[in-house]
């Protein structure tokens, strides 16, 4: 097994940092069913000096292949990864991700047990995300509730075979906005027939800031896009399934009406409670105070794209 890990990057050069000196410690056994690796880089368009930071660190990267496009959404980079990829297996994960030593081998292991039980390679891993704002020592944030996930398909931390990505045609370049690309590709390879197997020794660290009240515009825009982006979700796959996911039912709209009070406990009457969190040393429930407010904007952008459909449709 040849495996290519497939990572797009944006503007993330000190966690890329991390990420990448990770990958390059990995440890292959004499018995692991991973012969070697790659790591395929694409650079989004960064504008932080990623890529001249790259080029003069070759030598500390040798598993890096680095390739470049204009800024074109994570979509488009993955494809682009996907093509130059010379592995049989495709391991994606994001550029802020910290995984441990033997993260390769616990996947490749994984996929070879599942091969051989159920005769054929129609299966795909999944390892744990365990989220966290500690830059320092990520790999030391232990795995929390919140971090826990039902998601059939993420490009977070997934592994393979690269034949079936094609035979699927890869992500659909149409979701340009943030979310939900890789979900929809999920739903194709359910169509397929491969199933999921978790793998949750095969764990990365998810870094991100730590939360502050100016990034909440940012989140608020966006769940409005990852609404926009998933009626185009809906658009493609029309069920009850994709419609719970993506949060437009009565249900949701009641939900995150009745708990934001309509709206009104929102980025601007909470600001205090939000701030006051932060200031107590707990930005990560103050982020979970905030996502009251962030679903609710996030089922406003559902049912405003989806009228925006039916007008347009009419």
């Amino acid at each position: 097994m040849f495996i290519s890990v497939v990572i797009p990057t944006y503007n993330r050069q000190p966690i890329l940092a991390k990420c990448l000196r990770a990958m390059e410690q990995q440890q292959l056994p004499a018995d692991s069913p991973v012969a070697d690796y790659e790591i395929v880089i694409v650079d989004d368009g960064s504008t932080d000096g990623t890529v001249a930071w790259l080029q003069e660190s070759a030598v500390e990267f040798p598993h890096v292949r680095l390739f470049e496009q204009d800024h074109k959404g994570p979509a488009i980079a993955r494809n682009f990864g996907v093509t130059e990829a010379k592995g049989d297996t495709i391991i994606f994960i994001d550029s802020d991700l910290v995984v441990l030593p033997d993260f390769l081998h616990h996947h490749g292991t994984a996929l070879k047990k599942a091969y051989e039980e159920k005769g054929s390679d129609r299966v795909f891993t999944y390892g744990r995300v365990v989220n966290t704002c500690n830059f320092d020592d990520p790999t030391s944030e232990p795995f929390k509730v919140t971090d826990y996930s039902q998601a059939f398909f993420a490009t977070g931390n997934v592994a393979i075979a690269k034949h079936w990505l094609e035979e699927a045609g890869l992500f659909d370049t149409q979701f340009q906005l943030y979310g939900w690309e890789d979900l929809e590709l999920g739903v194709r390879l359910k169509k397929l027939g491969l199933s999921l197997v978790k793998v949750p020794e095969a764990v990365g660290y998810h870094w991100h800031p730590p939360f502050a009240l100016d990034q909440v515009p940012r989140l608020i825009e966006q769940e409005m896009q990852r609404g926009r982006m998933g009626v185009l979700f809906y658009q493609k796959h029309p069920t009850w399934d994709v419609r719970l996911m993506i949060q437009m039912t009565w249900l949701h709209r009641v939900l995150w009406g009745v708990l934001s009070l309509g709206g009104r406990l929102n980025e601007q009457t909470l600001a205090p409670l939000l701030q006051w969190l932060i200031d107590s040393g707990r930005p990560q429930l103050a982020l979970e105070v905030a996502r009251v407010f962030l679903n609710w904007y996030n089922v406003q952008g559902v049912y405003a794209a989806y009228a925006e459909m039916e007008q347009q449709g009419a």
